[in-house]
């Protein structure tokens, strides 16, 4: 048997929620049911990705982390790193980045940071729906033609 309340209009409960268009299983719009997260790593991969994609970048982070990275780029497994010079803060809405670049000589940089910034926010809102509520720049150096890349010494064994 079961437990049916009546309510003020004198029909049980069960039929009532039977006929309301809202009381469809789970109750309501499929994306409204739960939270999605977006962790801080996520929003760094997406704007490394796209600050690379601007001509004049020549690379990403400072001159300590490029030489820690071309390190482990070279360790069998090592993936390249793309959020090398990213860090992201991210809410639940918004997010605030920090880039750091190497631009190649002769381009103007602040065209550069104006592309990078454009490209980053696009990128980043347009896959996460998060809002950018800024993007802080930092060029570290200039790629000279002549300047050999750095690596790191090897040592004969």
């Amino acid at each position: 048997m079961t437990d049916m309340t009546e309510n003020r209009g004198g029909e049980s409960e069960t039929s009532a929620a039977r006929r309301s268009p809202l009381a469809k299983r789970g109750g309501g719009d499929p994306g409204s049911r739960g939270r999605t997260t977006i962790a801080d790593g996520v929003v760094e991969k997406i704007a490394g990705l796209a600050a690379r994609d601007v001509d004049g970048v020549h690379a990403m982070g400072s001159g300590i982390s490029r030489t820690f990275g071309a390190v482990r780029d070279r360790v069998p497994g090592g993936a390249k790193s793309v959020t090398r010079g990213v860090k992201a803060e991210v809410g639940e809405v918004q997010a605030a980045l920090d880039l750091e670049i190497v631009v190649d000589y002769g381009v103007s940089i602040a065209d550069v940071a104006r592309d990078v910034r454009e490209n980053v926010i696009t990128a980043v809102e347009r896959m996460t729906g998060l809002e950018v509520v800024e993007v802080n720049i930092a060029v570290s150096d200039v790629k000279l033609p002549d300047e050999e890349e750095e690596e790191p010494e090897r040592r004969i064994q």
